[in-house]
């Protein structure tokens, strides 16, 4: 196993790390009931990353049931506190709502205190003021870090380019965890600044949010070879020097062979890792009507999220990355301030963004063939239910609690 320093925090940690997003039902609420299966799940796999070297693992209060399940695991596997890290996060709104909750999340995961602690997505300026305000949650999260139940504090973002910038200078954080992959490069910038102020950079989701990369289409894999997609992608992270760790939600044996050949012994030379990466390119420059995402479209009077609607068409042409574009597409008007967009068929053809495209492109018509190609009804309603379901779920625990 590989380590590298995070940042400003000065903890080595683990170049893959073990994230506690997908264990075994663990998405059921409520978040307490925890079934068998869902525990062994859980010790079964983080028992197996520390065999592997892995000594960071990440959950969140948002993830369910995963601090919970983590508890358990840590305690029925003894490791010692020594020799891992370990990251959760939350989104309390208030100073005593920050309290609160990591008083909670502390007591789940059945520890003392949490190696790093991230405020939960920054993905818009409204939230980033809301983390930031003057005795607010990330002002208490630095009471907490002098108390010693927090040892370093960051973020967490699925934001603007603008707005993760805004959150790295305000030097308040110490990690930050974005969104930074072959398939999305469009916070490379953030990369380097985060690198520039010395603050550690950890990738989220690098295998689907990257690009579904656990299936990828005939022209991907093929263009990789002698690599995988998942090795390609993890080592193009990799290179950069200001990535230190790359979150893997593996929860199953087979999964954790495919996420280490990223660090592999095996000689893939870097000569050839060239060329696979020329060749990649090459697929994308040749793409007409190619989107360059440079968000000068942007605003969209119809809130269409213009870059990113025209980065799947960009996948679909270039790499034939339909169940990727799939996925991702139909999230839009489902997933609030972590994915915000309209479906580009909202489209009115004002005309607003033509002269603002430097590359001239017919923007509605490519925004009405993209909806056409990617657009699936049955998914967009398996995400809307899925929503809805958290929604009423946090609207029972808030009356649970107001009566408790």
């Amino acid at each position: 196993m590989e380590y590298r320093r995070f940042g400003k925090t000065n903890e080595k940690i683990s170049v893959i790390t073990l994230g506690g997003m997908r264990f075994k039902h663990g998405w059921n609420p409520p978040r307490s009931l925890l079934p068998a299966e869902s525990i062994q799940n859980c010790i079964d796999t983080t028992s197996q990353a520390f065999d592997v070297g892995i000594n960071h693992i990440e959950t969140a209060h948002g993830y369910m049931k995963s601090e919970h399940l983590y508890g358990i695991a840590l305690k029925e596997l003894a490791t010692p506190r020594d020799q891992f890290k370990i990251m959760t996060k939350g989104a309390p709104m208030t100073g005593d709502e920050t309290r609160a909750l990591v008083e909670e999340q502390l007591e789940n995961l059945q520890l003392d205190f949490v190696d790093f602690y991230g405020w939960h997505g920054i993905n818009n300026e409204e939230r980033l003021q809301s983390a930031i305000n003057p005795g607010g949650p990330v002002e208490t999260l630095h009471r907490l870090k002098e108390e010693g139940l927090i040892r370093h504090i960051g973020f967490s973002t699925h934001g603007s380019l603008d707005v993760i910038l805004q959150a790295l200078d305000t030097g308040l954080f110490s990690f930050v965890n974005l969104h930074y992959y072959y398939f999305f490069q469009r916070n490379l910038q953030a990369v380097q600044l985060a690198g520039e102020k010395d603050i550690g950079v950890f990738i989220i989701s690098p295998n689907e949010k990257g690009g579904m990369l656990w299936k990828p289409s005939d022209i991907i894999q093929e263009t990789c070879d002698p690599l995988t997609a998942i090795q390609f992608n993890g080592r193009f992270c990799l290179q950069h020097p200001q990535i230190t760790t790359l979150s893997m939600g593996m929860h199953a044996p087979e999964h954790f062979p495919q996420n280490l050949s990223i660090i592999s012994e095996a000689k893939i030379t870097t000569d050839k890792e060239q060329e696979v990466r020329l060749e990649m390119d090459d697929r994308l420059n040749e793409v007409a009507d190619l989107c360059t995402l440079c968000n000068d479209c942007l605003p969209c009077p119809e809130e269409i999220n213009i870059p990113e609607v025209l980065r799947f068409r960009n996948l679909l042409e270039a790499y034939d990355m339909k169940d990727y574009g799939n996925f991702r597409y139909n999230m839009f008007e489902g997933e609030g301030h972590w994915f915000p967009g309209n479906f580009a068929s909202k489209c009115t053809e004002c005309g607003d963004c033509l002269p603002r495209c430097p590359e001239k492109l017919e923007i509605p018509k490519l925004l009405f063939d993209t909806h056409e190609r990617l657009f699936n009804r049955k998914a967009w309603l398996k995400n809307k239910l899925f929503d809805l379901a958290r929604t009423v779920f946090r609207v029972l625990r808030k009356f649970v609690q107001g009566i408790g």
